[in-house]
């Protein structure tokens, strides 16, 4: 039975190159492919979640900077993709310079929860999940995709500086919940571009298992050059290449993400 609310989902890591994007990307077009309504926002400057569904430039007149800075409603700017169930709010150059232009609007950490609380009670679509694909750092646009969620999910990839990174992103998740989002959960860690063939790999996915518990996925997203291929040409590797290894594990993900959910 699926629930009759929205669950936001943020996905994040400030380290860049954990598999962040491509986890948003394919874990929202895997449940888009279980017939489950998505809108992925990509609240990342570089905007490559856009393109990883297929959104180029030319199709972003409208993003995630027009719906945040109050120039366009939020189903003004959000536009299909290849699959039915996922729709996109792109990003758009703008959004780069947003920390900035954003420094003194009142409450501007509550943007994006007060824009996606339309979907709550709105007439337009309804989602069953919103997956938010933020930038690699702790910035404004981050905080905010924080303030927004419900849970959030952390890609993390399975190298000896891992755990580090993630004590600086907990920090920030409790301070977040200490002052602005107090409901914050922690949906799961991502455990990704995992080789077990690697001992060190091996390593710090069992450390990352000891330290965190259930927290971690059983899944794990295994090294596969078909999902680094995917991107570029603008398509999920659950589309560009569903048998692969990656694809598979993207499936195997959104199953295991289903059955987490609370009742």
């Amino acid at each position: 039975m699926r629930s009759s609310r929205v669950r936001t989902v943020a996905i994040a890591n400030q380290k860049g190159g954990v598999g962040k994007t491509t986890t948003a990307v394919s874990l929202a077009a895997a449940l888009a492919e279980r017939e489950r309504r998505v809108l992925l926002i990509d609240l990342d400057p570089q905007g490559n979640a856009s393109t990883g569904v297929g959104a180029g430039i030319g199709s972003r007149a409208l993003g995630s900077y027009q719906v945040l800075s109050g120039e366009a409603g939020l189903q003004q700017a959000v536009i299909p993709t290849l699959l039915p169930f996922l729709d996109l709010l792109p990003a758009t150059v703008d959004l780069a310079a947003a920390e900035v232009e954003f420094s003194a609007v009142s409450r501007r950490e509550h943007r994006l929860k007060e824009i996606l609380g339309t979907l709550h009670h709105g007439t337009g679509t309804r989602y069953d999940f919103v997956l938010i694909d933020c930038p690699p750092a702790l910035g404004w646009l981050t905080v905010n995709a924080l303030v927004a969620a419900d849970s959030l999910l952390v890609p993390l990839q399975a190298e000896f500086l891992a755990l580090e990174g993630l004590s600086h992103l907990l920090r920030t998740i409790d301070q977040v919940t200490r002052n602005l989002n107090p409901d914050l959960t922690i949906e799961g860690v991502l455990m990704t571009m995992v080789d077990r063939r690697n001992n060190l790999s091996s390593a710090v996915g069992d450390d990352v298992r000891a330290h965190l518990g259930n927290l971690v996925y059983k899944t794990e997203i295994p090294r596969n050059v078909k999902v680094s291929e995917a991107p570029s040409f603008g398509k999920p590797v659950t589309i560009y290449d569903p048998k692969c290894v990656g694809a598979r594990a993207y499936f195997d993900l959104a199953a295991e993400f289903l059955e987490r959910m609370p009742a």
